[in-house]
């Protein structure tokens, strides 16, 4: 079975563009992006059509030479103009910078991507104010295919703190039995041969192959590479495919959904700081 995580996402956003509509009040994003890295630039655009098309207000600070201390300052005005109600800054930042300290300085009550320490913390304790755009899409994902991870042998191949992290954290708390594995794990196939879900997540193109999954498994691909053969995942989709349970394509599949829960997290902030 092929996960359509666009259909997912397209069926999520005609709700949320409802939500948004009842509000009273358009919501604002701001969108903090230093440097001049190309693909900042494309994944900042999308954010700002997708919020276009749900009536949410997304401007983008684009501080080309920017210093840390400037775009701290630039955090500090968007922290204080009422209009925002959510703020990014776009990763990554460039070489030099101190990232922990630049995420730090985002008001934790406007942080909707829960990079912040304050969030990450309250997301692991199971109380969290906002939860991870990528992590929430995966679980979305799976909500929404009648995929209950509850009891499931869990398998995340990938420890960043965007992804692999909350991921652990928010699939344990749906009472899923988790491993995370990464570039030191000394077997990875035998973690994902036993497993009944597999989130790879580790921006190799093609690391996940048919021989490292069983007949049983539903397969999240969060990679997404740029090939000579065009966009492809991280897992090996086209040899994968008819082999286990379920998986999301790359295209297709997850990214769609990371950016309606991105604007998810937006309303939520809205409301709360009204």
């Amino acid at each position: 079975m092929i996960l359509d995580g666009r259909k997912i996402a397209d069926d999520a956003r005609e709700g949320l563009k409802k939500e948004v509509a009842e509000l009273g009040f358009r919501p604002g994003l701001a969108i903090i992006r230093v440097g001049n890295d190309p693909a900042s630039e494309v994944y900042t655009g999308i954010k700002k059509k997708v919020a276009a098309k749900l009536d949410i207000r997304c401007d983008i600070f684009h501080l080309p030479e920017g210093t840390e201390e400037e775009t701290i300052a630039k955090i500090n005005e968007v922290n204080n103009n009422p209009d925002y109600h959510g703020l990014i800054v776009q990763l990554p930042l460039p070489t030099g910078f101190d990232e922990e300290k630049v995420l730090a300085a985002v008001s934790p009550e406007k942080d909707v991507d829960c990079l912040h320490p304050l969030n990450m913390g309250k997301l692991f304790l199971g109380i969290p104010e906002f939860t991870p755009a990528t992590p929430t899409g995966v679980m979305a994902i799976l909500d929404k295919s009648g995929i209950d991870p509850k009891g499931m042998e869990a398998v995340i191949i990938g420890r960043s703190k965007i992804v692999g992290k909350p991921l652990a954290a928010m699939l344990t708390q749906r009472n899923a039995t988790v491993t995370t594995c990464h570039t030191k794990t000394r077997d990875l196939a035998f973690h994902t041969k036993r497993a009944d879900l597999i989130i790879v997540a580790a921006g190799k193109a093609k690391l996940l192959t048919a021989d490292m999954v069983s007949e049983k498994a539903v397969v999240i691909d969060v990679g997404i590479s740029r090939t000579d053969d065009g966009l492809v995942g991280d897992a090996d989709f086209e040899n994968i495919k008819d082999k286990v349970r379920a998986i999301t394509p790359v295209p297709g599949g997850v990214g769609p959904m990371t950016v309606t829960s991105l604007m998810q997290n937006v309303l939520k902030a809205a409301r709360k700081n009204k």
